[in-house]
């Protein structure tokens, strides 16, 4: 058996890992534990969870789900407006049949068990290590349960489970699709991406994800996957689906505040810089329109050197950058790229290493430290920050741009010396 042989197949017999599995699946389990603890001594777990179980059983009892800023079957300390589109209130019928803080814990366990996913995803398609490399990166099944359990510490995967929200559910959705079933030539491809986009609008961008990649079948199975779940809530609901793409859609303050420092898009950016002023929507789609050309080129590089996970990361960030809304909880995109930037860190030269270190803690610390809960926010105070108030608030939308910077200049710097210093011609020693 050659060596590279043997390392493959030693990966395969640690994928599976039995201790390891074990271990990851003592979150979820405690998750359902203490839902169902919740349930029995009435605690308030998961708003936003209780607000899809709410629109669920709104659906099943043939009540509107729009025409209201509440749903009739919320709890009191859960009263918020359903808006997703109508085809997430089906999805989430399940829900509809446990009791609040129980629905809780199951969709706990599912997202901590869909993070473990995106982290497995990732790791397999990174570069399989070397043989001199660090034998804890060499084992994919070790690799997974500790990013699995240390990722837990950063905002947006704690808030999103804190919340009940759906946002590490959505992401395996995409990920699983476009780096394994699409990936593969999968006559299912692009399904997945379309169930996400049917849920929250915004993966609709891996639509074009897959277009501009060249897998347009994918794209259009995708698209029409999107489009079937519509149609079906205009058949099932006419007068819900109506309204919410005609009504609910469009008023986005139904959501929340844009100006809140939990808005991390540049809409909600531009809000807080201009103190509400009304172009300040539009001058932050333009800057989102301005960026998608530097995107496009990133992610189009990204793929042609056959780095799909990184190619993913910088369309899922510009999205999150020009989405009206990208509250703290959705940058769950954070994890992947965690695992992508640590994965390179034993591939560097003393003289560089410093460079990916450096940039690694920085973006673990962006996403840990918490900083937005820190600052002064609520009752508009966010539009009287001080300079390095806005520049700490910021700092979800600034991680991602100074990355993009980076690589871009180093790229360019890169073609530049190439131009100026070309390879020696190949000269012919039995030639005069």
């Amino acid at each position: 058996m050659t060596p590279r042989l043997a390392l493959r197949t030693s990966l395969v017999r640690l994928s599976v890992r039995p201790r390891s599995v074990l271990l990851l699946s003592l979150v979820p389990l405690l998750a359902v534990v203490f839902g169902v603890i919740g349930w029995l001594v009435d605690w308030r777990l998961g708003v936003d969870s209780a607000v899809y179980r709410a629109g669920a059983l709104t659906l099943l009892q043939g009540d509107p789900l729009y025409d209201s800023n509440t749903l009739g079957t919320e709890p009191w300390w859960a009263l918020l407006p359903f808006t997703y589109p109508p085809t997430a209130a089906l999805m989430f019928t399940p829900l509809a049949l446990m009791p609040i803080q129980v629905a809780w814990g199951v969709l706990t366990a599912v997202s901590v068990l869909a993070m473990a996913l995106v982290i497995r995803i990732a790791i397999g398609s990174l570069p399989a290590p070397t043989e001199d490399g660090p034998r804890w990166w060499a084992s994919p099944a070790r690799s997974t349960l500790v990013f699995s359990l240390v990722l837990l510490g950063l905002e947006p995967v704690w808030r999103t489970i804190f919340l009940g929200q759906i946002n590490l559910i959505l992401m395996a959705l995409v990920v699983l699709d476009v780096l394994v079933i699409s990936a593969r030539g999968s006559r299912w491809g692009g399904v997945l991406v379309g169930v996400a986009a049917a849920v929250k609008l915004t993966p609709l961008v891996f639509i074009g994800h897959l277009f501009v990649t060249g897998r347009r079948k994918e794209a259009f199975r995708a698209l029409g996957t999107f489009a079937g779940l519509q149609g079906l809530m205009f058949l099932i609901i006419p007068h819900d689906a109506f309204r919410y793409w005609t009504f609910t859609l469009p008023d986005t303050g139904r959501i929340g505040p844009l100006h809140w420092a939990g808005n991390q898009s540049l809409n909600g950016l531009m809000n807080r810089l201009t103190d509400l002023a009304p172009w300040a929507g539009t001058a932050a789609y333009g800057l989102g329109a301005v960026l998608a050309i530097p995107a496009l080129w990133l992610m189009l590089k990204f793929h042609r050197r056959g780095q799909a996970l990184a190619a993913l990361l910088v369309t899922a960030f510009w999205i999150l950058l020009v989405s009206p809304v990208s509250w703290s909880h959705h940058w769950v995109w954070a994890v992947p790229l965690i695992v992508l930037l640590v994965s390179r860190l034993p591939k560097t030269t003393p003289a560089t290493a410093w460079k990916r270190w450096l940039g690694a803690t920085a973006v673990i610390a962006v996403f840990v430290s918490c900083v937005l809960l820190a600052l002064p926010n609520g009752r508009s105070i966010e539009l009287h920050w001080a300079v390095w108030e806005f520049v700490l608030g910021s700092s979800y939308i600034l991680m991602p741009l100074v990355l993009a910077a980076v690589l871009v200049t180093r790229w360019l710097l890169r073609r530049r010396a190439a131009r100026a210093n070309p390879p020696a011609e190949h000269v012919d020693a039995t030639t005069g």
